[in-house]
């Protein structure tokens, strides 16, 4: 399976759950290219405005100040891909179609889901259910 994936889009899930398990970065990092061998990874403009959610809903401000840490550390060393108008092109067409059959997808998982078809990338998530219905897209957890 690791030697299929070219490469590896983060989900915010998989990078709160790491975060919520005290695992650091590079620790979170050496998981997944032990797990997926030598991937790529990429990072979307989608989850980093999740992340920062996550900062700014935070209950104190230890709590903010380490979400915070923890996602400018994972910025430097992971890449942002930005968003084109091929990226919402896909997610336009992506969310046509599948709500043509009735299944309704949330609008920034469909956003991550086209960054990473864009880029022939899986998504690392602990979110399938979503992430599951999106045709055509491979998704990995660990």
């Amino acid at each position: 399976m690791a030697s299929a994936i070219l490469g590896i889009v983060l989900d915010s899930s998989a990078v709160i759950t790491a975060e919520r398990r005290r695992l650091g970065v590079v620790e979170f990092i050496e998981e997944i290219l032990k797990a997926y061998g030598a991937v790529d990874l990429s990072v979307s403009p989608v989850t980093v405005a999740e992340l920062a959610h996550g900062v700014y809903r935070a209950k104190d401000q230890e709590i903010s100040a380490r979400r915070r840490a923890y996602i400018e550390e994972l910025l430097s060393l992971i890449p942002v891909h930005p968003m084109t108008a091929r990226t919402a092109w896909l997610a336009g067409q992506i969310e046509g179609e599948q709500a043509a059959t009735g299944n309704v997808l949330p609008l920034n998982d469909l956003l991550i889901a086209a960054a990473a078809l864009e880029q022939g990338y899986a998504v690392l998530t602990h979110n399938l259910r979503h992430f599951t219905k999106v045709p055509g897209l491979t998704v990995v957890s660990l």
